[in-house]
């Protein structure tokens, strides 16, 4: 499985691809700490930009930029189990980022898990204040300028 062959995209909310995040958002990011998605939130997410990390037909990543004013928040980053560790997370959020800037956002936030915090800084990214729980676990905010 080299990672030349992913393919990063934007998706568009409720088609085939989404419907793939929902299942790899809930199998990474949720049932690992016994949470549930509530219904509404599908809704509230129409708005959002989609990306997704497809491996074949198979989406094995993806995350959410949710736009407020002039800056996006990325959120729902979460990447197959039998893909971390090779460059898929990293691919995504530059393509994020060049997708945001290409959208008029100058800056770039997010609420990253503490284990996640060394990725996050290997891409440029600084912690912003101090550290909280979230979903039940340790996460520091995080931010990025995205254009000098």
């Amino acid at each position: 499985m080299g990672e030349g062959s992913i393919l990063i995209q934007e998706v568009v909310w409720s088609s085939q691809d989404y419907i793939q995040t929902l299942g790899l958002r809930y199998e990474v990011l949720r049932r690992p700490l016994g949470l549930m998605f509530e219904p509404k939130v599908f809704d509230l997410e129409q708005t959002d930009i989609h990306v997704s990390a497809k491996f074949a037909d198979w989406v094995v990543g993806c995350l959410i930029l949710t736009p407020h004013e002039k800056s996006v928040k990325m959120r729902q980053v979460a990447v197959s189990n039998d893909w971390q560790r090779k460059g898929v997370g990293a691919k995504m959020v530059v393509f994020a980022e060049a997708l945001a800037i290409k959208n008029g956002f100058v800056e770039m936030v997010m609420h990253a898990r503490d284990s996640a915090i060394p990725f996050y800084l290997s891409l440029g990214y600084e912690i912003n204040g101090q550290g909280f729980d979230e979903v039940g676990i340790p996460h520091h905010a995080m931010r990025k300028n995205l254009v000098d």
